[in-house]
């Protein structure tokens, strides 16, 4: 049977399994990056806030940034039409609510997604996948592989299926560290996601409707046109290699950070119940009177799926750029609420799985309004562009790629919103290549990269996977700063060498 996701115990049940020996001991079976780990592990868990204290805190490193780089705290443009020229605490104010209607979708992505997930034929699916891996190693590596193949397809999908996949395989498997699990399942999410199909700054530059008028006009002085094709950009063989490679060494990385058994944490340890398996029968639902036949009985979602599903076939056949440019975030949450009706076959237990999906996204309609602020600071001040300005001005064609990751890498620890982010930073940044002759679908390619890699660094995108796993961020961070270290001086040399083999319009 499948229940709600549990909440995040606090404070945390004293553990009833047996005790975890000191993580700072050398016990023979871990390797230098286990150790590694979990010392990274012990110093966040004892020192690290929890999400909501990265933000806090991020709000007042970024006004502290602002005013060190000369921006006002107060003030307005003259014309109210202006995106730029606030003040700090007035750019905060209009940015509190900017992202509110990208926070109703990622609210709807996570509960859409969840409900997808606990379906019966999704649950049964996977049961079965969680009983692939044997040993606790191969468990940590799997669920990193499953997480960044899910997440190349989509996203949002993959941050709910991987946490109760990672939380199916706790139960399954003895001795597994279940906070390197987490940090696992949310792997995609800091790696791979934004090469994928559902990659924002990508499909924003390869469609008309997505693009702002600003941006097309700075591509268009670079090649000609407007647009630059997915062809170009999450298709180019030198990114999907990158992709592969980035792969390679994170599923390399979680084999060898995986804990013994004597130094892991399971979920016992850390008084969290993983509840029934995901694969349990759910309770028959009766209904009582006949009012109530149509919440029960499948033929209004057998209708209703049908009528959605026409609309999306009309929608991606008359869309501009093919059907992948019509992949926004509105289409995707459409697909994955008439997904699960259908998969749920009763209405009825769509709404019960909706509800139990709700808490997930209780972290999101708290944050997102608090990282809207911050947005508002770099983006409708000078801030962003005096970033920018200063990258241009200490770089060449060689390393731009290298500082547009980096760039794109610490802009995403303070704003964690890559299709909203890039709308800002795409003028300056594609300006920059253009001067600099470097080819702009490798500079996309390069920002999707680093975006991706700041979210091992902050736990914006963790709520919804930690929600449901019950953990805290400072429980998987150890681990996902371990993964950052092996991975991103991997991006760095992999978009400063191909850009070599790119050639500029």
């Amino acid at each position: 049977m499948s229940t709600a996701p549990p909440q995040e115990p606090d404070p945390k049940p004293a553990r009833t399994g047996p005790p975890a020996p000191s993580e700072t001991s050398t016990p023979p079976g871990d390797n230098w990056l286990a150790r590694l780990a979990l010392r990274f592990t012990a110093f966040t868990e004892k020192w690290l806030p929890d999400a909501l204290g990265f933000v806090l805190v991020g709000t007042f490193a970024v006004l502290a940034l602002g005013l060190a780089s000369g921006e006002g705290l107060f003030g307005s443009p003259s014309d109210p039409a202006d995106t730029t020229g606030y003040g700090l605490v007035d750019a905060w104010g209009q940015g509190f609510w900017s992202l509110i209607t990208f926070t109703l979708q990622m609210a709807m992505i996570i509960i859409a997604g969840y409900a997808v997930a606990v379906s019966p034929p999704v649950s049964r699916l996977i049961a079965r996948i969680a009983r692939l891996p044997r040993t606790p190693r191969g468990a940590i590596a799997f669920t990193a592989a499953v997480a960044m193949v899910t997440s190349y397809l989509n996203w949002a999908f993959s941050l709910i299926f991987t946490a109760i996949l990672a939380k199916e395989i706790a139960r399954r498997i003895g001795g597994v560290d279940y906070r390197a699990l987490g940090a696992m399942a949310f792997l995609g999410l800091g790696t791979v996601w934004a090469q994928g199909l559902s990659g924002s700054a990508a499909l924003q530059v390869a469609s008309e409707a997505s693009s702002p008028p600003a941006v097309q006009k700075v591509i268009a002085e670079g090649r000609g046109s407007g647009l630059i094709p997915l062809s170009e950009t999450i298709f180019l063989w030198q990114g999907i290699v990158a992709t592969a490679v980035i792969f390679v060494i994170a599923v390399t990385t979680a084999w060898f950070l995986s804990p013994s058994p004597e130094r892991a944490k399971t979920a016992e340890q850390l008084g969290i119940d993983l509840g029934p398996s995901v694969a349990g029968k759910r309770p028959e639902t009766r209904r009582g009177r006949p009012g109530e036949w149509i919440e029960y009985s499948p033929v209004f979602a057998i209708l209703l799926f049908a009528l959605g599903a026409w609309y999306l076939v009309r929608h991606f056949a008359d869309a501009e750029g093919g059907a992948l440019a019509a992949l926004d975030l509105n289409t995707v949450n459409l697909i994955l609420v008439l997904l699960a009706l259908i998969l749920h076959w009763r209405p009825v237990r769509l709404a019960q799985a909706f509800r139990e999906g709700t808490p997930a996204a209780s972290g999101v309609l708290l944050q997102f309004p608090l990282y809207g602020g911050i947005f508002g600071m770099i983006a409708f001040t000078g801030l962003s562009r005096t970033i920018a300005d200063w990258l241009v001005s200490v770089s060449n064609e060689f390393f731009y790629p290298a500082l547009i990751a980096v760039y794109s890498c610490v802009l995403g620890v303070f704003v964690p919103s890559g299709g909203s982010k890039w709308v800002i930073e795409a003028p300056y940044v594609l300006d920059a290549a253009n001067q600099l002759h470097v080819n702009q679908g490798w500079v996309v390619v390069v920002y999707d990269l680093g975006e991706a890699s700041a979210n091992l660094l902050q736990p914006f995108w963790m709520l919804p996977t930690l929600t449901i796993l019950g953990l805290k961020a400072r429980d998987i961070m150890g681990y996902t700063f371990a993964l950052f270290l092996a991975c991103f001086p991997a991006v760095l040399i992999l978009v400063t060498l191909f850009a070599r083999t790119l050639p500029f319009p």
